[in-house]
């Protein structure tokens, strides 16, 4: 049999005073009414020893609030690569004294409607709506019902919803800078994504912008992408095959792999035709993987921020549940977390040309 819950009406008896009294301690207005130290020292004591806890429903009844945060993912919390996505978000919650509620769709829609359903019926205070790989999603229209954050996602349609994202573009710049100030300027070529804006992976929002980027950063130097290969899959077999291919009629001085995984498969073909990393090629990628300080040299990657997004989105949620009005229409404000440059081993000044005759 489960033992009683303390009451305040136990901890009260046990001060010897006044419900009344007791909850004027423990909500913190001891002083603001002039109950006595002693008093309140009492009360104080009594709820220790008792271990007495609040009853959250009642306090949510009283005060208009459950504290309590629902966090939707697709498979956010079963992936081990965006496991800081949920710690972020979980200590910044934490540190304003609010609960995380996390529920998973695996990509089902009636599931995804189910859990938000269900989220709302337990009066959360708002909501993150959270992708895996940052894609456009289609919001679910009772989502509104509470104030809510998109993480990792933007929608198909204008939503006055926020969205939290890695900022892919700025990303593509860091990773073509990291060439060129190691002195590249001819022979790199892209694996995964380009070397057009059309040469991309179907409903990948990371490719778009992170050749956006690349682009840009080489453009502003005047420097042109020699070629690239687009990758239907960012896995290691698919980076092997697409650097292989490449391998066959070109001698890249100079790779920018779209993900870490990719970059993997092209180390193995650089290998394979005895071209060594960095000396014969530069290589630099995305995502700070693990793989990244486990293959060798290890691989200087631009990092996803799984933690700050997490705790970035939490962050934005509170500004929402603090209005005192309804949003704007139309499109909500997209904020955008950097990605750090994890440098490693990976990238040197381009070999030097053989002397003539």
């Amino acid at each position: 049999m489960s033992p009683r819950r303390v009451t305040l009406a136990d901890v009260a008896k046990a001060a010897g005073v006044s419900r009344t009294t007791a909850s004027l301690v423990l909500s913190g207005r001891g002083r603001e009414l002039r109950i006595s130290q002693d008093v309140e020292q009492r009360v104080l004591r009594a709820a220790d020893e008792l271990r007495y806890r609040p009853n959250i429903v009642s306090v949510g009844l009283r005060t208009g609030t459950t504290r309590t945060i629902g966090f939707v993912s697709d498979t956010v919390a079963t992936s081990r690569l965006a496991g800081d996505m949920i710690k972020g978000a979980l200590e910044a919650a934490r540190d304003r004294g609010f609960m995380l509620f996390i529920g998973e769709t695996e990509g089902d829609s009636e599931l995804e409607r189910l859990l938000l359903q269900a989220m709302h019926d337990r009066q959360v205070d708002g909501l993150v709506l959270a992708s895996m790989f940052t894609r456009t999603i289609k919001v679910p229209e009772d989502i509104t019902n509470a104030p809510a954050v998109l993480l990792n996602a933007l929608p198909e349609q204008p939503t006055p919803l926020p969205a939290v994202l890695p900022d892919e573009v700025e990303a593509g710049r860091t990773a073509a800078r990291a060439l060129l100030e190691a002195g590249h300027r001819d022979g790199v070529y892209l694996i995964g994504a380009g070397p057009g804006m059309r040469d991309v992976p179907p409903e990948s929002v990371a490719a778009v912008e992170r050749l956006v980027g690349i682009r840009e950063a080489f453009g502003d130097a005047g420097v042109a992408v020699a070629g690239g290969r687009t990758c239907a899959d960012w896995q290691p077999e698919y980076g092997l095959a697409a650097t292989r291919e490449l391998l066959r009629t070109a001698r890249p001085r100079a790779l920018i792999c779209f993900n870490d995984r990719i970059a993997m498969g092209a180390y193995q073909a650089l290998d394979d035709v005895g071209l060594k990393v960095p000396d014969d090629v530069s290589v630099v990628s995305f995502d700070d993987h693990p793989i990244a300080s486990w293959i060798r040299p290890k691989l200087t990657t631009v990092a996803l921020p799984y933690y700050e997004l997490g705790r970035k989105a939490v962050d934005v949620l509170f500004t929402e549940i603090g209005r005192d009005h309804a949003g704007p229409d139309g499109q909500g404000e997209v904020h955008r977390v950097p990605m750090p440059l994890c440098s490693r081993e990976s990238i040197a000044p381009p070999p030097a040309a053989a002397p003539a005759g």
